[in-house]
Parts: C-alpha cells; sequence; structure tokens
C-alpha cells in the first residue's frame, strides 16, 4: 500500500502522542533528556517568530515537497501550495492545490470540514474545540495528521517548534527574494535535521527543510513560505463551507486517506 512518508513530527504532534501514550497506561521511567544546546541568538530568533506569529489575523503562502513510499519502497515526491488563512483564537482555512487536486480545510470554531475537489463535493466534518491549537491536537492526534508547518500557527509557536530539540545555532545570514534572513540549524533526536530561515527583521519563516536521518530512504520535507499579510480582516464567512447541491459527506479519517493518496502513481 502507497503511503506518505511522516517526517518531522512537530512539537504539537509529539505532545499528542505522549498525551495519548499517558491516558493509555503505566510508562516505563524515561530517561532525564539532555539538556538543550541552542545557542542565545538562535533561540533570540525562535522567540522572535513566536512573538511575531501570535499577531490576531494574519494569512501566508506555501509551496512544499515531501516524499512519500510507493509499493516498491521507493521513495517519490509530491507538490503542494497552500494559501494560510488564520484569525486567533478560533479561525483557519487551508487553500490547497497539489499533484493530488485541490482541498479546502475550513475551521470556524466549532467544526473543521474537509472538501475535497474544486467545488467541494465531497466533504467531512468534525466536531473540535475552540481554538486552533486544540484544534490541530485533535485532528493531529486522532488522525495522526502530520503537517509539519502546524508548529508556526499555535499559540507559542516559538515553544513548539523548539520541543523536542535538542541543538541549535545560526549559521549565517543570507538574502531570499531580496529579504535579508538569517539561517538556522537544529537537531530532534532520534535522527531529525532542521534548516529554518527567519526574516532577520520580523522573524517570519521563509523557508523550512526537516531531514528524517532516522527513516530508510533519509526523506525530507521542504517548505518555502511567502506573502505574509497582516493586513487581512477576514470575516466569519470566510472561514465556513456551504455545501454545493449534490455534495456526499463521506467519513473524516477516510477523507484525509482520500487526500494522501489521491495524486500517488498507481
Amino acid at each position: 500500500m502507497k503511503r506518505m512518508m511522516a517526517t518531522r513530527r512537530t512539537g504539537l504532534y509529539v505532545a499528542v502522542a505522549m498525551g495519548l501514550a499517558m491516558l493509555g497506561g503505566s510508562l516505563a521511567v524515561a530517561a532525564t533528556p539532555p539538556k538543550p544546546t541552542i545557542s542565545e541568538d538562535a533561540r533570540a530568533a525562535v522567540a522572535q517568530m513566536g512573538k511575531t506569529l501570535l499577531a490576531k489575523e494574519f494569512s501566508f503562502q506555501a509551496r512544499t515537497i515531501r516524499p512519500y513510499a510507493n509499493d516498491n519502497g521507493v521513495l517519490l515526491h509530491i507538490e503542494h501550495d497552500f494559501k494560510v488563512t488564520v484569525r486567533r483564537p478560533d479561525r483557519m482555512l487551508i487553500d490547497a492545490n497539489g499533484d493530488d487536486g485541490p482541498r479546502k480545510l475550513f475551521y470556524d470554531g466549532k467544526t473543521v470540514v474537509l472538501a475535497l475537489g474544486a467545488a467541494g463535493n465531497q466533504y467531512a466534518t468534525l466536531p473540535v474545540p475552540d481554538t486552533i491549537t486544540k484544534m490541530m491536537y485533535v485532528v493531529m492526534g486522532r488522525f495522526r495528521l502530520d503537517f509539519p508547518l502546524a508548529d508556526f500557527l499555535t499559540d507559542t509557536p516559538d515553544t513548539a517548534f523548539l520541543h523536542g530539540v535538542t541543538s541549535g545555532r545560526v549559521v549565517n545570514k543570507v538574502t531570499i527574494d531580496g529579504v535579508p534572513c538569517v539561517h538556522l540549524v537544529f537537531s530532534q533526536p532520534p535522527g531529525i535535521e532542521l534548516e529554518l530561515w527567519l526574516e532577520a527583521e520580523r522573524g517570519l519563516p521563509r523557508r523550512l527543510i526537516v531531514i528524517d536521518n532516522a527513516s530508510p530512504g533519509k526523506p525530507n520535507f521542504i517548505a518555502d513560505m511567502s506573502a505574509w499579510d497582516f493586513t487581512v480582516h477576514p470575516a466569519d464567512a470566510d472561514f465556513a463551507f456551504t455545501p454545493p447541491s449534490g455534495a456526499k459527506e463521506i467519513d473524516f479519517g477516510a477523507a484525509l486517506s482520500e487526500q494522501q493518496h489521491a495524486g500517488e502513481p498507481q
């Protein structure tokens, strides 16, 4: 069976997995984790990112390339383009298109709707809590949805990104699309390497690369982020989904599975 390759388990995802494990029964006593060795300039850059991303309203675009394994275990890649609109604390819209076709995710503070296809002729709904972070806990924890950009959308972006990271430093300063940026590298056991480029002035993420050295083929996830806009004022209607005539409601888990496999070669 074809499957998407998981890359970095985000700080949010790791926290969910740990919480579910603790609810499931007693755990063996864990070894004391090593003290993180993150340089002060790297920590300051991520802190500035966290502060900027706590804005009440914003939107941005992202282009991602991520791997999946085919039936023969060969790593192939799939591309997606996203436009993400956020209105904290309880509204989010993700408008996505890619090799596996278009889809949208609507979150209105009470319900998540995943609409598949350009017209949303298939859709799935899921009751969720009343904040973006709690909503992602439910979606990522219950359905094991792996979304490496989720850390940037939580109510503590800097803390979420650094969760599980044991080392980090500034590499150098570069320019991306004419904007001065800081290039940082981080490590997250058991074999995750992260490269993050942040705008030097505002701390906005411009590029993220995740390499999973612990998985066969060392899969990587690449995201380029752009068009950050903090002047948007989305209305409630922008986060609401109205099914078109004749649309079919399907199971949420089935919708996620369909979206993950639709673009893979047959």
